[in-house]
């Protein structure tokens, strides 16, 4: 029941198969003859450094999957040099995550119905030392997930929100997750409660769902610090974009005035150079992640991520780049170039 609630995708499950299937369609257009002795892969993201352009998705409900949970994956993270981003749901406290080592993180966020649920954990996040909130806007409503309603998936009661809400909803529909999100989520959210956002902290806030030119555009009439290009893991909306087939449209709206990250089917080195390419800041990892923690707890973690950072340097190595600043929109070719081409 658990592997399919981190594998599974809404219905069809097309746009999850997309999201891995589109990045075999692009191609890496390799320099010879430069020197790449070294290769430096330093990443800054809102200010924040990181030792190269990886970072731990916001996924939820780690100890699922293991019974250190978030702590686990915030430690691997950590001795990675990476950027966690603490998920919403998380099953471990974020005071709990923050205590558990030293390193910069990012908080998730959903907005609920009771706005003072979002503002405190807004707050609590603030006062725990994480550096950005990314606000997650593409579930107006859960998506419909099929694995979960057949599983009679259940969620458990989660730390963070003690005092605070229940996980105690009762369905005869299958999965109470989608109940829970039914009864809290607010599908009221829209752009001007960005505004409110931003009231309420100090931190820069990133959106997270973004697939189109005319949202990146109306993100940054908002003010936001960045926005996210991801379909949720194409667990929302089945049949939208593979999240690599659309990157490039909102790179080319933003115009870089605004970094952007990507989320969505990233499984090698090379997706994360093709990413790169195509114009995005940084990738976000999320099932890889989990399945590493599923496997092998923190250690697990820690290899998912160095197998992944020893890809991406060996991929920019044989393609002629010493830092990600010479990764370049004409090292790769997408599939659409190619047909041109063709003709």
């Amino acid at each position: 029941m658990y592997y399919d609630y981190y594998a599974g995708g809404a219905e069809d499950q097309q746009t999850l198969e997309e999201n891995v299937k589109a990045f075999h369609r692009i191609i890496i257009r390799p320099r010879i003859l430069v020197d790449v002795s070294r290769v430096d892969m330093l990443t800054t993201i809102v200010g924040c450094n990181t030792s190269a352009p990886i970072m731990v998705a916001p996924t939820a409900m780690h100890k699922l999957a293991h019974p250190e949970g978030e702590v686990a994956t915030a430690r691997a993270a950590a001795s990675c040099d990476t950027i966690m981003v603490l998920s919403f749901m998380s099953m471990c406290k974020m005071e709990e995550v923050a205590s558990s080592c030293n390193a910069v993180r990012f908080f998730q966020l959903y907005v609920y119905k009771k706005r003072e649920i979002s503002a405190l954990m807004v707050q609590r996040a603030e006062r725990n030392g994480f550096k950005a909130i990314i606000l997650t806007a593409d579930t107006p409503r859960l998506g419909h997930r099929e694995a979960d309603i057949k599983n009679k998936m259940i969620s458990p009661q989660l730390k963070n929100f003690e005092g605070l809400i229940s996980t105690e909803v009762h369905t005869d529909k299958g999965s109470n997750i989608e109940a829970l999100a039914s009864e809290n989520l607010d599908a009221s959210l829209c752009w001007k409660d960005i505004g409110w956002l931003k009231s309420i902290t100090s931190l820069p806030i990133l959106i997270k769902g973004i697939l189109t030119c005319e949202d990146a555009i109306k993100a940054m009439e908002v003010g936001v610090a960045g926005i996210v290009v991801s379909n949720h893991g194409a667990r929302q909306l089945d049949y939208s974009p593979a999240t690599i087939t659309v990157l490039e449209e909102v790179i080319l709206a933003v115009q870089g005035r605004i970094p952007v990250l990507f989320d969505g089917g990233v499984r090698r080195g090379t997706d994360i150079f093709k990413a790169l390419a195509l114009g995005a800041r940084a990738v976000m990892i999320g099932r890889p992640v989990i399945y590493g923690l599923a496997a092998k707890g923190e250690d697990g973690v820690r290899r998912v991520l160095s197998m992944l950072k020893d890809e991406l340097e060996l991929t920019m190595a044989l393609s002629g780049c010493s830092s990600v600043k010479d990764i370049t929109r004409h090292h790769v070719m997408t599939e659409q170039e190619r047909l041109h081409c063709r003709l």
